[in-house]
């Protein structure tokens, strides 16, 4: 444990943007490397047709379960790690980290069969069309395969990360993306596999990326996984629950909201699928940028708080909240002079789905600089177990505030009212963020001043 040991005087006593822009390298790199390749399975299956490219977005709302069950995990057992670890308790922490881990790769399994077993009625629930329900079908049957694998990745990095060796995290997540994309033009055009071969490409990359990461997590300095280790108890199930009921609340609530946009954008035409479709995938790709460092301050901020040092707590979150809305507001800039250009990237050939897609992506970098605020906020909260604070500001943007609004707006606007649903949402919960957040920042500061 001598690594663990240097994070612990590293995280809590290095200057803290030197700790924040360290860690946070690795893991943006990461996080745009995944983000890329959600993109460009996008990209390349738009090159097949326009029912494809909407398939593609129809079975991210299923993706995004997946992945909210592997956050969930991830993060409920990564927090307590991080914490445990700032207190010096190494041996909790490894129990924990091999519960997280087997009961993620258990779910996952149950997710996986569930699926397969009801793969039709599952894909007209998402949204599909008559004429988009083939590609779905076949899309979401073999991803569906990958389930276990991705869970379990996202387990495995999540844990790396929150033990302060995100560069260990980085290799898995990139070399899996890497894969990828490789794979998507050889399989869907030189295999000839249509969008088949889009989903085989991304479960291959998954297993590759859970066997790498797994590796790695027995080098030297990392909890190793064991399953004598694996403790099913109350205790750390109570822990995993409130520490990663935020992200799931966060991650499945966007999945509900993808269904609830492809309802309504299906009113419109395949077309307005997939220009939706194409906007979530760019959305998402900026986003990760500022994802991933949060990520890269959430180690420090559960080292320290656990630790007690609630200054260093709050400098970390003010220097991530100030880097991250310069960074947005910049590409809001730039994706407002340029939105029609960036859609015709992905559907060149289909006029509607540009249209759509264009005013879709300008309402939403309208409001894009305030997720500075909200997703910092929503990482602190969750990091430092204010789990009610931290679930209702993760439920609002995707859930209490977008889904209300996604029955509303259309019915009195109609499609302009589907484009421009995220960025109303995103307005009311910086509004409720406010609040939320800085009525923890000045408790943190009443306790370093003692009063």
């Amino acid at each position: 444990m001598h690594r663990t040991k240097d994070n612990f005087n590293y995280l809590t006593t290095a200057p803290v943007p030197k700790v924040i822009m360290t860690l946070a390298a690795p893991t943006i790199v990461s996080m745009l490397v995944t983000s890329f390749y959600n993109i460009a399975d996008t990209y390349f299956v738009g090159k097949i047709n326009t029912q494809s490219t909407a398939a593609v977005g129809i079975v991210f709302s299923v993706m995004s379960i997946i992945q909210a069950v592997g956050f969930f995990f991830g993060h409920g057992s990564g927090y307590y790690i991080s914490r445990k670890l700032g207190a010096k308790e190494d041996e909790a922490a490894g129990k924990m980290a091999a519960t997280g881990f087997f009961l993620a790769l258990s779910l996952g399994l149950i997710l996986m069969l569930s699926g397969l077993l009801l793969l039709r009625p599952l894909s007209y629930a998402l949204g599909s069309t008559p004429t988009i329900l083939p590609y779905t079908e076949r899309y979401l049957g073999i991803i569906l395969l990958g389930a276990p694998f991705m869970i379990a990745s996202l387990v495995l990095n999540n844990q790396m990360r929150f033990q302060g060796n995100a560069a260990y995290a980085m290799v898995g997540i990139v070399a899996g993306a890497i894969t990828n994309v490789i794979l998507d033009p050889v399989l869907i055009f030189v295999c000839d596999l249509g969008i088949s071969g889009a989903a085989w490409a991304t479960v291959i990359s998954q297993v590759f990326s859970f066997c790498l990461l797994f590796y790695m997590g027995r080098r030297e300095g990392n909890i190793r996984i064991h399953y004598r280790n694996f403790t099913f108890s109350w205790s750390f199930v109570k822990e995993i629950i409130g520490g990663g009921t935020p992200s799931l609340a966060r991650q499945g609530l966007a999945s509900v909201s993808t269904i609830f946009l492809n309802v309504a954008a299906g009113n419109y035409g395949d077309a307005a699928i997939a220009g939706m479709s194409i906007v979530s995938r760019i959305g998402m790709f900026i986003n990760s940028f500022l994802i991933g460092f949060g990520q890269g301050f959430q180690p420090l901020c559960g080292f320290n708080y656990g630790a007690g040092l609630y200054a260093r707590v709050r400098e970390g979150f003010w220097f991530s909240v100030k880097v991250g809305f310069v960074f947005l507001l910049c590409c809001s800039v730039a994706g407002m002079a340029y939105a029609e250009e960036i859609v015709a990237l992905f559907r060149k050939g289909d006029p509607l789905v540009i249209e759509t897609g264009s005013a879709a992506l300008r309402w939403q970098l309208i409001t894009y600089p305030l997720g500075a605020w909200i997703i910092l906020s929503n990482m602190m909260l969750q990091t430092i177990r204010k789990s009610i604070r931290a679930t209702v500001l993760s439920s609002a943007r995707q859930g209490l505030f977008f889904i209300p609004l996604i029955m509303i707006l259309p019915y009195y606007l109609g499609l302009q009212g589907v484009e421009m649903c995220q960025a109303v949402a995103d307005m009311l919960t910086f509004v409720l963020a406010i609040p939320l957040t800085g009525s923890v920042l000045l408790e943190m500061k009443r306790k370093e001043t003692g009063r």
